[in-house]
């Protein structure tokens, strides 16, 4: 397995890391903000993809991550795998299954199979979506808490931690799954002010994840830095994670006024919403 070094490749040829879902809203923004000196992006997805911008070194992969030998082919020669590929939000099982847990198996397979060591999974808040404030020691839940999904797409989050930590007991790659919180590009509702990852943060986590040694597997918290959030940040700052935003600025705005109430489900459960929806 080739060595990743936060800036340089290996001896000869510049680091080159696989974007899954690059045409999603993540996987955009990431496109950007993980360009670097000595680093080729490539990007695959099924969804259209924008040409290359002046200076940007980047390979298109236009296919599904659910296509073995189009994921395979994607692996070869990569130095990390970011996957943030997949089905967002609730759907029939059918479909959740076949994308999100069968998909990532796909490429975990496929990145053990090119040698490549290392593997950031897009995993969600909702994998843990029947978690409570009441858990909270200390206003912080911790990042590596046993699942308790709040939806078929959260059992598929749990799944693809289970999947995760698989590979890493069986093959040694390094694997970071991030439950990751509300991404926008900024919040808008109530339970927002807790749970919300910026995107500048959504960049400085995954960059993060690409820089940590040793190898291992650990389970992160994607929270930005609210002053009202319930999610541990230990865990993420352990490895070199700083976040920069704070949903803070925008509460006022939010409430209009309104009394913020932690008893609500939407701001009590850390799956909000997600926990009365029907399933699939």
């Amino acid at each position: 397995m080739s060595d990743l070094s936060p800036i340089e490749g290996p001896p000869g040829r510049d680091q080159r890391i696989l974007l899954t879902g690059a045409a999603g809203r993540i996987g955009t923004v990431l496109r950007r903000g993980l360009a670097r000196p000595g680093r080729v992006l490539r990007l695959l997805d099924i969804a259209p993809l924008a040409g290359a911008e002046p200076g940007e070194r980047v390979e298109f992969a236009p296919a599904s991550f659910t296509d073995p030998e189009a994921v395979r082919a994607a692996c070869r020669d990569v130095d990390a795998v970011v996957h943030f590929g997949g089905r967002s939000g609730e759907a029939p099982w059918e479909t959740i299954r076949a994308v999100n847990i069968d998909g990532t198996q796909r490429v975990l397979r496929a990145a053990v199979e090119a040698g490549v060591g290392r593997v950031v999974l897009a995993g969600s808040i909702h994998a843990a979506g029947f978690r409570t404030r009441d858990e909270a020691v200390d206003a912080a839940l911790p990042a590596d808490g046993s699942a308790r999904p709040d939806t078929f797409y959260g059992v598929s989050k749990a799944a693809i931690e289970a999947l995760g930590s698989l590979y890493h007991s069986r093959f040694g790659i390094d694997v970071t799954c991030l439950r990751l919180g509300a991404f926008r590009p900024r919040p808008v509702v109530p339970e927002d002010l807790a749970a919300w990852l910026s995107p500048g943060d959504t960049v400085r986590l995954v960059e993060a994840c690409l820089r940590v040694r040793p190898a291992g597997f650990r389970i992160l918290w994607g929270i930005s830095a609210n002053t009202r959030r319930w999610w541990s940040l230990a865990e993420s700052e352990a490895i070199g994670y700083h976040p920069e935003d704070d949903a803070e600025r925008y509460a006022a705005e939010i409430l209009a006024g309104a009394a913020f109430d932690s008893t609500e489900p939407r701001n009590h459960l850390a799956g909000g919403r997600f926990c009365t929806m029907p399933l699939g």
